[in-house]
């Protein structure tokens, strides 16, 4: 659910370049671990587990390789500044505001998406949740949003974003200089929260301008019929227990096992004209328990600033339950003019994000699983070009899908097994011992799948 007052392979470690391999941007522990039951990332005796298919779990939030540790200020004038494309590690207390600080020009657009991971033994309250918001340096607010966990009340991480958007219509926050990304609880002292701290995720994303004047107005007509939810074999594709280990996924349909408790993300290739469609369905349980879970699945749409789109969520009474994003429009420039937030943010291609959560209570009356889930994705219309923007984003190509991404989407791992394997290859792990376990579980998880 969201409340907003107008806001995998890795995108956000040093540097990422969305021309590089797939393989290579997730490095050869991702490669192996990604391969694996478990998604527990650099323990390779739990990745072996997995793939033996022993019951794990759940993993906590996987952050960006590399992203640096960083402390939120409580003043502003001690704000750390935020280097865009680059990923941050930080932590937010129970009570009061942190402060995060990036540097901006006068032309580029900027956004800020922050994640707040909860430890899975805390508990939160009905409206907790996550409040970003983004000021200039006299103190205008430029942008505010608000995450929280669902009726579920089921903690899980949740992301929120700020803006600072160059447009006519707003003319507030044009001004080069240095802007504050402020975050804070929603509801710390509610009946329920627990005063743990939760991790953070930083990630800002800068947007450069276009070299043509754009459209001022959202376009006014485009298909907002929800299309027969697509059929065919399920092909399984295990998720990613973070923004940047998320799996690619292509048209077609997907299944998952869930835990209670557990959430896994993946990433869909978008481009420019494109409207994407996705129902997650929730199978049926034989623990012949008895009850009903109230959003016991959530599922999320972030795009490829990590900026919320939309999500659905699943009651749970045992049987099996689906539900659909709302109607999205196609992948364009022009979107951003819009009033509603989630077209709005179908503002640039790219990849896009779903997020699936399955809520721990679930385990209350229908046991720990795991759940069998199925998403059917639809990614319909014609590529077209987008706007031929004066310059390079932050991280580089991030509003733009690849060659190599399309590749890696239609193949499901790495770019192919092919490529994965080069990545370990080349990049190497350190001991010989090491590339042994690791080629191990390579070999177990080829025998699973070549039998399912």
């Amino acid at each position: 659910m969201r409340g907003r007052s107008r806001t995998a392979w890795e995108r956000a470690g040093a540097g990422r370049g969305r021309r590089r391999s797939v393989a290579v941007r997730l490095g050869v522990v991702g490669v192996v671990l990604g391969a694996t039951a478990a998604v527990v990332p650099g323990r390779v005796a739990l990745a072996a587990a997995g793939a033996s298919g022993a019951a794990a779990t759940p993993s906590p939030y996987a952050f960006a390789d590399g992203a640096r540790s960083i402390e939120g200020a409580r003043s502003t004038a001690d704000a750390v500044i935020l280097k865009p494309g680059t990923a941050y590690k930080s932590s937010l207390p129970s009570s009061g505001k942190v402060n995060y600080s990036v540097e901006l020009d006068a032309a580029s657009n900027a956004y800020v998406s922050v994640t707040a991971a909860p430890s899975p033994d805390s508990t939160v309250s009905v409206i907790d949740g996550l409040r970003v918001s983004m000021q200039d340096a006299e103190g205008n607010s430029c942008f505010v949003d608000t995450a929280s966990f669902g009726a579920a009340r089921s903690p899980h991480p949740i992301a929120a974003w700020g803006v600072r958007e160059i447009s006519p219509a707003k003319p507030l926050c044009r001004k080069a200089g240095t802007y504050y990304v402020s975050v804070e609880r929603v509801d710390p002292e509610g009946e329920g929260s627990s005063p743990d701290a939760w991790d953070l995720e930083l990630l800002a994303t800068t947007e450069p301008r276009t070299a043509k004047t754009e459209a001022t107005g959202a376009p006014e007509v485009w298909d907002s019929a929800s299309p027969q939810p697509l059929q065919g074999e399920a092909e399984r594709r295990q998720g990613g227990a973070g923004f940047a280990g998320a799996p690619p996924l292509d048209q077609g349909v997907w299944r998952d096992d869930i835990r209670p408790g557990q959430t896994v993300f993946y990433e869909v290739p978008v481009d420019w004209g494109r409207q994407l469609h996705v129902t997650a369905e929730l199978g049926s349980t034989d623990s012949g328990g008895t009850g009903y879970t109230p959003g016991a699945l959530d599922l999320a749409l972030y795009n490829p600033a990590r900026g919320h789109v939309a999500d659905v969520s699943v009651g749970y009474d045992g049987d099996q339950k689906s539900g659909s994003l709302p109607p999205l429009p196609p992948v364009d420039h022009a979107n951003r003019n819009a009033a509603i937030g989630q077209v709005s943010a179908m503002r640039f291609a790219g990849s896009y994000y779903l997020v699936a959560h399955l809520a721990e209570s679930v385990a209350d009356s229908f046991g720990d699983g795991p759940f069998k889930m199925t998403l059917r994705v639809r990614v319909s219309g014609a590529p077209k070009s987008g706007p031929e923007y004066a310059g390079e984003s932050q991280p580089a190509g991030v509003f733009e899908v690849s060659d190599q991404e399309r590749e890696a989407a239609a193949e499901g791992v790495a770019g192919g097994d092919d490529t994965a394997m080069r990545a370990v290859a080349v990049g190497g792990i350190g001991t010989g011992s090491a590339l042994l376990v690791g080629l191990g579980v390579w070999t177990v998880v080829a025998r699973r799948r070549s039998a399912v």
